[in-house]
């Protein structure tokens, strides 16, 4: 599989204190058997042609929302820590993260 993104909104990530995580992160927790599920964006009508990547990071659920490029890149649009995906892929609580 392979994943692009904007630098720039890497170092927004790295940057954001609520997310904690950067596509590097995301990369590697894929590589070591983090990707839990790839599934349709539940808000498409807003966001078309987007899918969301499930990944297991740094001990928590995050969806990563992407687009298929012409060439079959997955170029990543952001990444954010989800309850509702923690629940659904882990069960118990959410451990004081906000999706």
């Amino acid at each position: 599989m392979k994943l692009s993104w904007s630098v720039e909104k890497n170092n927004q990530l790295k940057a954001h204190p609520d997310r904690g995580i950067c596509f590097e992160d995301i990369v590697a927790a894929i590589d070591h058997g983090g990707l839990l599920d790839d599934v349709a964006h539940p808000n498409a009508d807003r966001y078309p042609g987007q899918r969301v990547l499930v990944v297991f990071c740094n001990g928590y659920v995050y969806g990563v929302p992407y687009v298929q490029q012409d060439d079959g890149t997955l170029f990543l649009k952001t990444a954010f820590p989800s309850r509702l995906l923690k629940k659904r892929y882990m069960g118990g609580d959410d451990n004081g993260k906000k999706s």
